[in-house]
């Protein structure tokens, strides 16, 4: 192995550690908090945590195989399985993503008719909508023979080996790309760029109430004013942040291994297989910054985790305490004796 390759088996590795504890992490946070299951977006998290677990699992430790040996790790049989879930499973999360915007905009721009609008039911429909999508485009490649070993992503992925199969296999790739990766990103944009329009309204009404008030508070301290001053530039700053982690990840995770796939279907352009292994780290990266960028850093998920972690910590420290009380007693015992 080269220096690339162990760097790359190295960073595959940690992927795959994080991702599975930090998604292992939303998973009992959900199951912990009644408050969390309640919540209509707390399926579409569910979700996606389901699908960043489950590629966790099978599709990275596959890759890491593929990257060490440089061969199609296991048989054929397990190879068509595992390209067949990378398939389903990178378009189950891309629209779980979408799922989740739309919930926030109805949420931010309908905030009187958000519980009519978002119900159970409808978030049910939407995630079988993701779920028929999401599988149909796999079901299609593996009846076409179209998965297999690919060595420029060191992955069981999509992959045609016939010369004669080249202008389906072109289409079918374009198509695949166009109805999960762009429209996806098409309805994040959309939808945040509208909560970010809302936000910013909001702040400016906010804004303009806290300078009313501290031009009639002439009294007021300097560094109160200054406060209040730094508070309304964060409260602008906030949701910008927000929205652009959103965006940002998805085209930061996502884009570079969607766009060499697309120049990978040109034979003119030549792509170096340690950035195809790359582009597929990023893809994979995705399952680490979800639980983080979704669920873990908001309040009622630290919450729930500190809960979880205290709860913990203290049946730990009342069973030591017993084993203790119980050991001094067989101390005293065998004195007696």
């Amino acid at each position: 192995m080269s220096i690339w390759e162990v760097i790359l088996a190295f960073v595959v590795v940690v992927l795959m550690l994080v991702a599975l504890l930090a998604n292992v992490l939303v998973l009992m946070c959900f199951l912990y908090s009644a408050d969390i299951r309640k919540q209509v977006p707390g399926l579409f998290i569910l979700n996606l945590t389901f699908c960043n677990l489950l590629m966790t699992v099978s599709n990275m430790p596959l890759t890491l195989a593929g990257i060490i040996y440089k061969s199609q790790p296991g048989g054929d049989q397990i190879c068509h399985i595992v390209g067949f879930l990378e398939t389903f499973l990178t378009t189950n999360s891309m629209l779980s993503m979408a799922a989740l915007s739309i919930d926030r905009w109805i949420a931010v721009v309908f905030p009187l008719s958000y519980h009519s609008k978002m119900r159970y039911k409808d978030a049910a429909l939407i995630l079988s909508y993701t779920w028929l999508h999401s599988v149909s485009f796999p079901i299609v490649a593996a009846s076409l023979s179209w998965v297999g070993f690919h060595h420029l992503y060191a992955s069981c992925t999509l992959y045609n080996k016939r010369p004669e199969d080249r202008t389906q296999f072109v289409i079918f790739t374009g198509v695949f790309h166009t109805l999960s990766f762009l429209l996806s990103l098409i309805v994040l944009c959309f939808t945040y760029l509208k909560v970010l329009k809302v936000a910013r309204f909001h702040c400016k009404r906010i804004d303009v109430i806290t300078m009313q008030t501290l031009v009639l508070l002439v009294d007021i301290h300097p560094s109160v004013r200054e406060r209040c001053l730094e508070e309304q530039k964060r409260r602008r700053q906030r949701a910008t942040k927000k929205i652009s982690t959103f965006i940002g990840t998805f085209i930061l995770c996502f884009a570079p291994y969607v766009i060499t796939r697309l120049v990978e279907l040109s034979s003119v352009v030549h792509i170096n297989s340690h950035w195809g292994i790359i582009s597929k780290c990023l893809a994979y990266s995705k399952a680490v910054s979800d639980p983080f960028v979704y669920s873990l850093l908001r309040h009622q998920y630290k919450k729930t985790w500190k809960d979880i972690i205290n709860k913990i910590l203290k049946r730990s420290s009342i069973n030591s305490s017993a084993l203790t009380s119980e050991s001094h007693n067989q101390n005293i015992l065998q004195l007696n004796e």
